[in-house]
């Protein structure tokens, strides 16, 4: 038996499905069905929920957006930080 292969799903897809599963639980199917049509696993769906709760499609593509941006500012200050650590240790000589 193969295991089965994970999914990476856009920030649309991901309030798509939301969506979906808000029209379905309120059609009065249970959780798990709803779980099973969505084909995600319920600690991914209460993940989703906390992170994408009431968002559109084209906010929660932001929300990516602007985490990808903040990665790399992260990663640009962490860098300089290095450059200023070894410039001030080459400035008191002590090499």
């Amino acid at each position: 038996m193969s295991p089965k292969r994970r999914k990476r799903h856009t920030p649309e897809q991901i309030v798509r499905k939301l969506r979906d599963a808000d029209a379905m639980l309120n059609a009065g199917k249970d959780e798990a069905a709803v779980l099973q049509a969505l084909e995600v696993c319920e600690s991914t769906y209460l993940r989703w929920r906390k992170q994408y709760g009431g968002m559109k499609a084209e906010e929660a593509k932001r929300l990516k957006e602007l985490e990808e941006e903040n990665r790399k500012l992260k990663e640009i200050v962490a860098e300089k930080e290095l450059d200023i650590k070894m410039l001030r240790h080459v400035a008191q000589g002590n090499w």
